[in-house]
């Protein structure tokens, strides 16, 4: 995320001072620029428009950062919405979204998440395997319904990215096969099963991921695996999900393509593809969730406390951490950390950030920061993704709110939770 720095020197998100926003709604908060996250989703609906002849939908991946106004955001810019459990599914329903503009994921989708997206009729439910194909099935003809399925399937594609977020490798939980032949098999499968509508396949690659080239190589191998299911079973699959993954910016050394490169490439890459092997112009999906709400956040802290060990480093430790970002933690993630009263002056300090939790938990090492003393507001940049998403309720810690800016004025999103809220489902 770059720093959005005032003409006093202060951090800005939205046009709105970020220290002032702490100061109204208390820390720690999670800050978010709608105006940023509805000019991503324009950015890819209209790449995709322009660089794809054929049917094209963006659909936004929810696990990223999922709210009641953030769908009713996707409803007005016209996107879709991949969910990945009942729970993200209610929230796309809650917030107004069609169920035509909704896409089902997940691995172990349960008997009631599979039995309300089919009572709702959802535009695709995506299944993982032959066993949640037979489920489907047998739910659908239970409920006198078709279910519109695309099935995941693992291209066996690497990236180079942290192996906990590789999701198109041989070794994944993810998708079936197709170098195994099992694949195959799960089509002739879902082409046999009464209730079923075999509508197309997926693919996800797995995120961040930075290059271009494994969409490109993504895009062939599902095409011609599409184009071996029309020639001996007689079936055109007649829509191509790419997933998303794409990668954003969370330190300013990393330079990442653009949206419309990205969208560019995997259209072209189709299109090639499609031509070479004869195969009709499918519709094609793309998932961003990352590349819409990432940039668009940041997390504001109080600093507690200042601990320096001679020699040895010095720990700045905030009112949150693992609860509210859990993600250096699970994957090393790294984040540009700034005080925003101070944004303009100098880092002149290596500190290592220190989370609340009864844990050796961190948000960071050896992170250059300006001069610091407990008391202190500190925002981590870019946390618009998989922050909010991703936290919990561990030591009984409320989560914090999530407070929009629209056209430089901020409202609640997501309202601060309570030490009764964290004990309101205990019997």
């Amino acid at each position: 995320m770059m720093e959005q720095v005032n003409a006093e020197g202060r951090l800005t998100i939205g046009g709105a001072d970020a220290a002032a926003l702490a100061a109204e709604y208390g820390t720690p908060l999670y800050l978010m620029d709608e105006d940023m996250i509805r000019e991503n989703c324009r950015a890819f609906v209209g790449a995709l428009a322009d660089a794809y002849p054929g049917d094209g939908r963006v659909a936004y991946a929810s696990k990223a950062f999922c709210c009641t106004h953030m769908v009713r955001i996707l409803r007005e810019e016209a996107m879709l919405a991949d969910v990945a459990s009942g729970g993200e599914l209610f929230t796309a329903l809650n917030g107004g979204l069609s169920p035509e503009g909704i896409i089902f994921h997940g691995n172990n989708k349960t008997e009631q998440e599979l039995r309300y997206a089919i009572e709702n009729g959802i535009r695709r439910i995506v299944a993982n395997g032959a066993e949640e194909l037979e489920r489907i099935s047998r739910i659908a003809e239970e409920l006198e319904r078709k279910a519109s399925v695309s099935l995941r399937l693992s291209p066996s594609i690497t990236i180079d990215a942290h192996s906990a977020v590789q999701t198109s490798k041989l070794d994944s939980k993810f998708g079936v096969p197709i170098e195994t032949g099992a694949a195959f098999e799960a089509v002739k499968l879902a082409l046999s099963l009464p209730g079923i509508v075999l509508e197309g396949v997926h693919c996800h690659l797995g995120s961040p991921v930075f290059a271009l080239e494994p969409y490109a190589r993504a895009a062939d191998v599902m095409l011609a695996f599409m184009t071996k299911v029309r020639g001996e079973l007689s079936h055109t699959l007649n829509e191509l999900n790419l997933g998303g993954g794409f990668a954003v910016s969370y330190l300013p050394d990393q330079e990442v393509r653009s949206i419309p490169e990205y969208v560019e490439v995997i259209s072209e890459a189709v299109q090639a593809a499609a031509k070479k092997y004869e195969y009709p112009l499918p519709a094609l999906v793309i998932e961003p969730g990352r590349r819409i709400v990432a940039e668009a956040g940041l997390t504001v802290y109080k600093v507690g406390s200042v601990k320096e060990i001679p020699g040895v480093r010095t720990y700045v430790s905030v009112d949150g951490g693992l609860t509210d970002n859990p993600r250096y933690m699970l994957y090393g993630s790294k984040y540009e950390i700034t005080l925003p009263e101070q944004a303009s002056k100098e880092k002149t300090q290596t500190v290592t950030l220190a989370g609340r939790c009864c844990e050796n938990e961190l948000l960071g090492k050896d992170l250059l920061l300006q001069p610091v003393k407990p008391g202190d507001y500190l925002a981590v940049l870019c946390t618009g993704a998989y922050n909010y998403a991703m936290a919990s309720h561990y030591n009984r810690v409320p989560k914090p709110p999530v407070v929009m800016i629209r056209g430089g004025k901020p409202f609640v999103a997501v309202r601060r939770e309570t030490w009764e809220d964290v004990c309101r489902m205990d019997v």
